[in-house]
């Protein structure tokens, strides 16, 4: 039998981590401060105001957005999660979730554009997705403590390479699967590039972009709890003290009340995506 050696694999990645680490420390700086500084703007803005009044606002939001059966829902839901005496981490993780939505979709969407416009880029940019969608979700958290250290910063990084992929997908798909006979008639009536994209294909696409960014959000929730085990802190600290403490109750209150933020922001963005199909171009 032959003996193969091993591939030094894990020291490869060590290092490459330690130099990445070394070198790209300002820019990691300078990101921590813009993510510290959101998420504590939103949790201090959301905190302003007193629990009761920011519930009917958020009732009113889904009413408006979406339909009355939601707003109850999400009126009720957070009344619930205030009784539990969980409403601080609430707006913790609400805030961490804003903020790794928004950069995921401020990165993701150009991306999904490019990918969409370009068929050499889309076959390169789709294994890696692949890739970064079945990575398991712990691996994540390993390059965000030397980047970050422990707290928010670390966690959204991680949720954020964790939840991008559907914003690239979904917004390359929306634009691909745009009709031919749509970007030949805005051709035919000389369009810019520029044009075409802006009035034809981001319009079109809008309905599957946006449920993109559904998804986007779905899988930063679904990162809260794993990001609790590098300090962020919110609805996932709470379940991850309950699980080092062995209290199944208060992991059970912290767990319903992830479901319960979860279900009101994916009906209000599904409606979202609803409502734009109906709108008349």
């Amino acid at each position: 039998m032959f003996n193969i050696p091993k591939l030094p694999l894990a020291q490869w990645v060590d290092a490459a981590l330690a130099w990445l680490t070394a070198a790209i420390s300002p820019l990691t700086r300078a990101f921590a401060g813009f993510v510290r500084l959101g998420i504590d703007g939103i949790v201090s803005g959301l905190g302003f105001l007193p629990p009761i009044v920011l519930i009917l606002l958020i009732g009113a939001l889904a009413w408006w957005i979406a339909n009355r059966r939601v707003a109850i829902f999400s009126v009720v839901g957070l009344l619930f999660i205030w009784n539990l005496g969980l409403w601080q981490p609430t707006l913790s993780t609400i805030a961490l979730v804003l903020v790794s939505t928004l950069i995921s979709v401020m990165i993701g969407a150009p991306l999904g554009i490019l990918a969409g416009l370009s068929e050499r880029f889309h076959r390169v940019v789709t294994p890696i997705l692949d890739f970064m969608q079945t990575m398991p979700a712990f691996v994540y958290l390993i390059p965000a403590i030397p980047f970050f250290g422990l707290g928010p910063v670390a966690a959204s990084f991680a949720t954020v390479i964790f939840s991008i992929p559907p914003a690239i997908r979904l917004t390359s798909l929306g634009i691909r699967q745009i009709d031919k006979e749509m970007i030949e008639a805005s051709d035919a009536f000389g369009s810019t590039r520029m044009q075409k994209l802006t009035k034809v294909q981001l319009p079109l696409a809008l309905p599957t972009i946006m449920a993109g960014i559904n998804q986007t959000i779905m899988l930063s929730l679904s990162m809260v709890v794993i990001a609790a085990m590098i300090g962020a802190g919110g609805l996932g600290g709470e379940v991850w003290r309950a699980i080092q403490r062995l209290r199944a109750g208060q992991g059970v209150e912290a767990g319903l009340a992830v479901v319960i933020i979860a279900m009101i922001l994916d009906r209000i963005t599904q409606n979202i995506a609803v409502s734009k199909k109906t709108i008349p171009s």
